[in-house]
C-alpha cells in the first residue's frame, strides 16, 4: 500500500495560490501531467506494438520520426486543447507554431518524446515542457514564442524509466511526483530537489570528443587524469544519450552535463534546441540550486531567435559549470598557461580547481 503522499493537483493548488491566473496555469499543469500518463502507457508496450517502428516523415530538424514520436505529439495536442488555457504550441515535431485556443493565457513549447531512439532498446526516455505568457488580446505569432529563458512560467520534464515521474517547477523549486499506477495519480515524492555542488561525475557524448571546443576538451581530460590529474580526485563519464534521463541523474546526484558547439557540424551552434529542452532544464537546474550556462553566458539570458533554434549547453552542479565557464574565459583571452605563475595553475597552493 502507497504511503500517504500529496497529490500532484493539491501541491499545486498550494504552489500557485498567489499566482496571477492560477486556476489557468493548473489546469494546464495537470493536463500536461495527463498527456504525459498517455505517453508513459505507449512508451511501456515496447515491441509489442509498431509504435517503434520508423516512418518515411522527418521533422523539421531532419531526424527520421518513429510513429511513437507522433502519438506522443497528438497526446500532447489532444490533452491542451482539452484544457483551454493553451493560446499556441511549438514542438520539436511539428515545423511550424500552431494556434490553439483564442484567448488563452500560455504558450507551451515541448519536445514530446526525448530520446526516442532509445525506446527500441528499452532505455529511459522522457518529454520536456516550457509554459510562457501568451499575448493578450490578439492571437500568437512566432515572434511570441522568443522569450528569454528568464520569462518562463513554468517548466518541467517527464520520465520514462523504470517508474514514471514528473519534475516541474513554477519558479517556487524543484520538485518530483511519482506516477501511482493504482491510484491513477501522480504523488509528491522529491520536494525541493537540490544540485549537490560538487560532484565527480560529467555526462558527454565522448564520440564527438574530436570535434569539442577547446575548453571542454581541457575540462574533460583533466577529469579523465583522476586523482593524480589537475582535478585531484576521479570522475566518472555517465552518458544516457537521453537528456532528460541524463540531467534527472544530475538532479538527484550531481554532476554536470555537456553538450557543447563542435566542429563536426560548424553551421550549427549547438544539437540542443534552445525553446523546449535547455531552457525548461536550465529552470529546473537552477531552481534546485545549480547553474546552467553556454560557457560564455547564462542560458536563461538568451534571448531566441527562431523557435527550432540549437545552442550549446553546460548545466548541473555550480562548481563545474562554474570552472568550466573559467576555462572558456581563459581561451577566449589567450590566458590559459601564458605567463602563469605554478601557484596560480590548474591544480596549486591557491587553486583548488
Amino acid at each position: 500500500m502507497t504511503k500517504h503522499l500529496l497529490r500532484l493537483a493539491d501541491f499545486l493548488s498550494e504552489q500557485l495560490k498567489d499566482t496571477p491566473q492560477a486556476e489557468a496555469l493548473n489546469k494546464l499543469l495537470l493536463a500536461i501531467a495527463n498527456a504525459t500518463k498517455e505517453i508513459a502507457t505507449l512508451t511501456v508496450k515496447g515491441a509489442l506494438t509498431e509504435n517503434t517502428a520508423k516512418l518515411a516523415s522527418q521533422n523539421v530538424q531532419g531526424e527520421t520520426q518513429m510513429k511513437l514520436d507522433v502519438l506522443a505529439n497528438d497526446a500532447f495536442i489532444r490533452q491542451l486543447k482539452a484544457c483551454g488555457g493553451v493560446a499556441g504550441i511549438v514542438s520539436e515535431e511539428m515545423e511550424d507554431s500552431l494556434a490553439m485556443t483564442a484567448g488563452g493565457e500560455y504558450l507551451l513549447a515541448f519536445d514530446p518524446l526525448d530520446g526516442s531512439s532509445n525506446v527500441p532498446v528499452n532505455v529511459s526516455v522522457g518529454s520536456i515542457f516550457s509554459v510562457l505568457n501568451a499575448p493578450v488580446g490578439r492571437a500568437p505569432e512566432e515572434a511570441d514564442y522568443l522569450q528569454a529563458g528568464t520569462q518562463q512560467v513554468a517548466a518541467g520534464y517527464a520520465l520514462y524509466g523504470p517508474c514514471t515521474m514528473l519534475v516541474l517547477t513554477v519558479g517556487l523549486g524543484t520538485h518530483g511526483f511519482t506516477y501511482d499506477n493504482e491510484r491513477d495519480d501522480f504523488l509528491l515524492t522529491h520536494f525541493n530537489m537540490q544540485v549537490p555542488v560538487e560532484t565527480t561525475e560529467f555526462a558527454i557524448n565522448a564520440s564527438n570528443a574530436r570535434f569539442w571546443d577547446a575548453p571542454v576538451q581541457r575540462y574533460v581530460e583533466n577529469c579523465q587524469a583522476g586523482i593524480t590529474g589537475p582535478r585531484g580526485k576521479d570522475f566518472n563519464m555517465r552518458w544516457v544519450a537521453s537528456m532528460v534521463a541524463d540531467v534527472h541523474r544530475i538532479l538527484i546526484r550531481g554532476g554536470v552535463y555537456l553538450y557543447p558547439k563542435d566542429t563536426k557540424l560548424p553551421a550549427k551552434e549547438g544539437r540542443l534546441r534552445l525553446l523546449y529542452e535547455v531552457n525548461p532544464m536550465s529552470m529546473l537546474v537552477e531552481q534546485a540550486g545549480g547553474k546552467s550556462s553556454t560557457g560564455r553566458q547564462r542560458m536563461l539570458d538568451v534571448i531566441p531567435d527562431q523557435v527550432h533554434q540549437r545552442i550549446a549547453v553546460i548545466l548541473g552542479s555550480r562548481q563545474e559549470v562554474t570552472l568550466l565557464e573559467r576555462y572558456y574565459q581563459e581561451f577566449d583571452t589567450g590566458t590559459h598557461n601564458k605567463g602563469q605563475s605554478p601557484l596560480f595553475s590548474d591544480r596549486s597552493l591557491f587553486n583548488k580547481q
